[in-house]
């Protein structure tokens, strides 16, 4: 077969304690996945369906990377999330057999153009704007099932400067991570290299160029990221 173009590189996050990279084809995130985040956003956190928008699997940053303050926003924020990296694809899978699907799990920060994001919503507009831009999904090193198992519970918590801003627990997912991966392979067949950016918590607040984020998930480590100038 001849292309007409090169064919674009296939994005990568780090693999914990190797060389070795997990190749990325899609991130899912779900949406207002914490109970305190919904009601912070204004909406009812009762357990209604989960939804779900993605980013462009070439928006990953490896944590210590410096993230440009992105073009057309004035309220640029942060989100801690658990991370679920799909290891073996599957459709309609049952919730009893969704762990089975994992290859590993990471910390991961959604970056949001938060004024983008509300003001698409607020007139009905899909969200890719305020979530989907370049450098948005910063992803740490997947760390393998077989190292850490499958965190259910355990503190995830996001601090800019030192200054704690999230601090929740694992277990306070509204929907759990076998639910998101079972409800989300019934609408597309999921695929090794899936990520899954399972919600955050209440906190949600902006970032300036100079801050310095971190996020950290017990038993996955920390991840820190740096806001530069404005692109």
């Amino acid at each position: 077969m001849t292309l007409v173009l090169p064919a674009p590189a296939t994005p990568t996050v780090a693999v914990a304690g190797s060389d070795a990279r997990f190749p990325v084809r899609r991130i899912f995130c779900v949406g207002r996945n914490y109970e305190a985040h919904a009601r912070e956003m204004g909406k009812d956190p009762d357990r209604e369906p989960p939804f779900f928008f993605s980013k462009p699997a070439d928006a990953v940053v490896d944590s210590g990377e410096t993230v440009a303050y992105p073009p057309q926003t004035e309220n640029f924020h942060y989100e801690a999330e658990l991370v679920v990296a799909i290891g073996k694809g599957g459709c309609n899978i049952a919730e009893a057999d969704a762990l089975d699907h994992i290859w590993g799990y990471a910390v991961g920060n959604d970056l949001t153009r938060r004024d983008l994001q509300l003001a698409a919503r607020d007139v009905g507009r899909p969200w890719d704007f305020g979530k989907a831009f370049d450098r948005s999904a910063i992803i740490g090193p997947v760390h393998a099932v077989s190292e850490t198992g499958h965190p259910a519970k355990g503190s995830i918590r996001l601090a800019v400067n030192g200054v704690v801003k999230q601090d929740a627990d694992l277990a306070e997912l509204i929907w759990s991570v076998p639910e998101v991966i079972s409800y989300l392979s019934h609408s597309i067949a999921l695929a090794p290299g899936d990520l899954i950016m399972t919600g955050t918590p209440a906190g949600v607040g902006p970032l300036v160029p100079g801050d310095v984020c971190t996020v950290s998930i017990k038993g996955l480590g920390e991840i820190s990221t740096t806001i530069g100038p404005r692109d």
